[in-house]
């Protein structure tokens, strides 16, 4: 097994071409589709698979790699996936969709590169149906076609999302609603505002604590409304913000990423009408401060 360092971004194909310079192309390929390449401890065989700072790529060798296969060749964890729609988990630190500035390094693009390889003819799409904050993790669903996507969209309200969140102190009140309106002002930071306001949106944010640890709490929290940053703006309102959420007055970040994790999410089935359900355990990073959690 050889192990080689990533220092900036890059395709993993283009990484290997150049790392292995002793190896023909076609050899790379052949490494890459029979699952001998791990990133960060995981196989991908992704040819597109996006590397960033500080990944490790590891090259095992074709009896090691039979052992160790995956789910996925996505370094992903995929909880669903049928011919309507994928269920899967998000990363922290990964983007839905693009941006300006960064159009590959986002779940939305592994998603469409990973459907189009299952299609015969490369046509596969998917299709974004709701968001997670860039720094979140956890549970997000997307459709594989445009249909898909408004049935869900259509019938979103009827969606059951929680979170873990890990706050800065602990909430007064054990359990509770925040209900308010809320606005994005140029700068894209959410804050309270009057529900007079012409881009006011209404917010509404169930809350339970969990439990409390050396200055912090885990609260399960669950969305009624679905506003951009919304758990962020409404546990800061409570004096008490999440771990790790510079933007919005977090002193501490222990993990270097912010402490909210979509962990639950079921819906109807836009085509059968059945429910799915699905759950997301809590991160590791989370269990060092709360390991008494059972998911």
């Amino acid at each position: 097994m050889r192990i080689f360092p990533v220092t900036e971004k890059i395709l993993l194909q283009d990484f290997l071409f150049a790392t292995l310079k002793d190896h023909k192309k076609t050899k790379i390929k052949q490494i890459l589709k029979f699952g001998s390449v791990h990133v960060n401890g995981r196989e991908v065989t992704w040819y597109q698979h996006p590397l960033k700072p500080g990944d490790k790529v590891e090259i095992l060798s074709k009896e090691r790699a039979a052992t160790e296969r995956s789910k996925t060749d996505l370094g992903l964890k995929i909880h669903f996936e049928d011919k309507e729609l994928l269920v899967v988990d998000k990363p922290a630190g990964l983007l839905t969709m693009g941006t300006e500035r960064e159009k590959e390094l986002t779940l939305y693009f592994m998603l469409t590169e990973y459907v189009r390889s299952q299609s015969d003819d490369e046509s596969g799409r998917v299709f974004i149906v709701h968001r997670l904050d860039r720094d979140a993790s956890g549970l997000i669903v997307f459709a594989k076609n445009d249909a898909t996507k408004r049935a869900l969209q259509g019938h979103w309200e009827l969606a059951t999302k929680k979170y873990y969140a890990i706050t800065e102190g602990t909430p007064k009140e054990t359990e509770g609603t925040i209900e308010n309106f809320l606005r994005e002002d140029k700068f894209r930071r959410v804050f309270s505002t009057s529900k007079d306001h012409p881009d006011a949106m209404h917010a509404v944010t169930h809350y339970r604590v969990l439990r409390e640890n050396g200055g912090y709490a885990l609260l399960e929290v669950t969305l009624e409304t679905g506003r951009k940053n919304q758990i962020r703006v409404h546990l800061l309102s409570l004096g008490h913000p999440i771990m790790g959420d510079a933007k919005y007055s977090a002193k501490s970040d222990p993990f270097r990423r912010l402490a909210l994790h979509a962990c639950f999410l079921s819906f109807p089935h836009p085509a059968t009408g059945a429910i799915q359900t699905f759950h997301s355990p809590l991160p590791g990073p989370f269990k060092k401060i709360f390991p008494d959690i059972k998911d």
